[in-house]
């Protein structure tokens, strides 16, 4: 009898088919590995045993009971909990009161501080933590944040914990120090359902292995029976057809972006590169290399970078957004809804809100030039909406991408940096914005393109600089690319 086991799990978004039909059984007392590449479900899946999600279809049988946990403290009672990759504390809350949230002891009708208090220090101590319970949780460290949310589900005491890229903000340090932890965990039989894409880790620490690819279920067996080579080809699976973009076949032109030493201490280390003219530079990367990081110091928003980036040859001062655009550099961020779109603006405005110097006078914005504006690109790009005055919050993923998109094209960049370009978009968006990219780079446009996707990255790019741990890598040209070789080189399995 199963521990733990899915059943036909099925999972849809708007435009996304997540899981599809996933069914595998987990071992009590075990570390199970959870492996695919980027939108291959893992996360979701996690989810849906966590509570946060509901499956479309299928059943979590524990104990060979079906369970329905429609939310996270419903999970919680079946002793669920899970560790996120995007941390979800309140900043402005105390240590203690987010350690406490989902039960606060009370007292004659208020919360119990000083019990709140001796609470959070039993379930730091549990897992070998010692920090100031009143400090807020906005003040520490990404490592230190991550440790205090396994605190918060291990205090629960969950018997099953979903570890969602544990180590994707820690240090080497801290994540020896999780390491030890997790071994703790499973000698005390709790099971662990571990979440990654770092081959050293899941081959270190997990007895069993599942994979997932385009959110099917391709193998569940023992870490022993199969390699890193064998888990690569089972997470990649599939010779993809590609079309090669037109701006291959065109000479790079001049040189337009040069950066030399670009350094952020606890993020990356001596990055340095070259991009020119209509070229496409792929950045690829584990999830917490350093890739979203090195572009954000490039557009200016890292006030701790040192080194030289020169656009056109003249000096670009760091840490300085404002100068970064003036040089035309855009930055298409990897969370659109966070920091690519203001939600609560219509598509008219988000489009033209990075042009707005442009089409104002005397501080007044020219309505008519602005929608004449929103009018072309929105044609450009095929973006599918009733009105410019539409919100965009209704949208699908793949509209509000392309008019994310837009916005920095109305600009007339010469430097587009696109962190995952087609994250989270339908396969008819994501060819679009495929067919923008490549029209772009004919028409001389430098791009710097982040993706997770190793087929979208080797497609498009004429070079691909692989990052590790905020290290440089190695820089593959496009003759050699295989989506192997690369995948060692971001796993530090080396060029064997």
């Amino acid at each position: 009898m199963a521990f733990l086991s899915f059943h036909g799990i099925t999972k849809a978004f708007p435009g996304v088919q997540a899981l599809s039909d996933v069914g595998f059984e987990v071992g009590q007392g075990s570390c199970h590995a959870l492996m695919g590449e980027n939108g291959a479900g893992k996360s979701t899946l996690g989810k849906i045993l966590a509570g946060v999600y509901t499956p479309d279809a299928g059943e979590v049988r524990l104990d060979d009971r079906p369970i329905v946990s429609p939310d996270p403290l419903a999970a919680r009672r079946h002793g669920i909990a899970m560790v996120h990759q995007e941390l979800a504390f309140c900043p402005n809350l105390s240590i203690a009161e987010n350690l406490c949230l989902g039960d606060l002891p009370r007292r004659a009708g208020w919360v119990d501080r000083t019990r709140m208090r001796e609470l959070a220090r039993e379930r730091l101590r549990g897992i070998g933590a010692e920090f100031d319970v009143d400090l807020p949780i906005s003040e520490l460290s990404t490592g230190h944040e991550q440790l205090v949310q396994i605190a918060a589900a291990v205090g629960t005491g969950a018997r099953i914990i979903v570890m969602d890229e544990p180590t994707s903000s820690l240090s080497v340090a801290e994540s020896e120090h999780l390491f030890g932890l997790l071994g703790e965990l499973r000698q005390r039989g709790i099971t662990l359902l571990y979440v990654s894409h770092r081959m050293e880790e899941i081959f270190r620490l997990c007895d069993t292995i599942t994979v997932l690819r385009d959110g099917r279920h391709v193998s569940t067996g023992p870490i022993g029976a199969t390699d890193p080579e064998r888990v690569i080809h089972q997470m990649i699976g599939r010779d993809v057809e590609r079309h090669e973009p037109a701006h291959l076949r065109r000479e790079p032109g001049a040189e337009v972006l040069r950066v030399e030493g670009l350094s952020s201490p606890g993020r990356f280390t001596d990055i340095s590169f070259t991009l020119r003219r209509g070229e496409v530079l792929g950045l690829a990367g584990l999830v917490g290399a350093g890739r979203s990081e090195v572009a954000q110091a490039i557009f200016g928003l890292d006030p701790a970078a040192t080194g030289r980036v020169s656009v056109h040859g003249r000096p670009l001062a760091l840490g300085d957004v404002q100068a970064a655009l003036a040089a035309g550099i855009g930055l298409l961020p990897e969370d659109r809804k966070r920091l690519g779109l203001v939600l609560t603006m219509n598509c008219r405005e988000n489009t033209s809100l990075a042009t707005l110097p442009r089409l104002s006078r005397w501080g007044v914005v020219d309505r008519r030039a602005e929608r004449a504006l929103t009018s072309e690109y929105s044609e450009r790009l095929r973006v599918k909406t009733p009105s410019p005055e539409a919100g965009i919050a209704g949208l699908s993923g793949g509209n509000q991408q392309k008019i994310a998109l837009a916005k920095w094209l109305a600009r007339r960049c010469d430097i587009l940096i696109v962190d995952e370009p087609t994250r989270g978009v339908d396969v008819g968006a994501k060819a679009e914005i495929h067919r923008l990219l490549d029209e772009l780079a004919c028409e001389g446009l430098a791009i710097l393109m982040i993706s997770s996707e190793l087929p979208e990255v080797m497609n498009h790019s004429r070079r691909i600089l692989v990052l590790r741990e905020g290290h440089l890598m190695g820089e593959v040209p496009r003759a050699e690319f295989s989506q192997a070789r690369l995948m060692r080189l971001m796993a530090g399995l080396g060029e064997g």
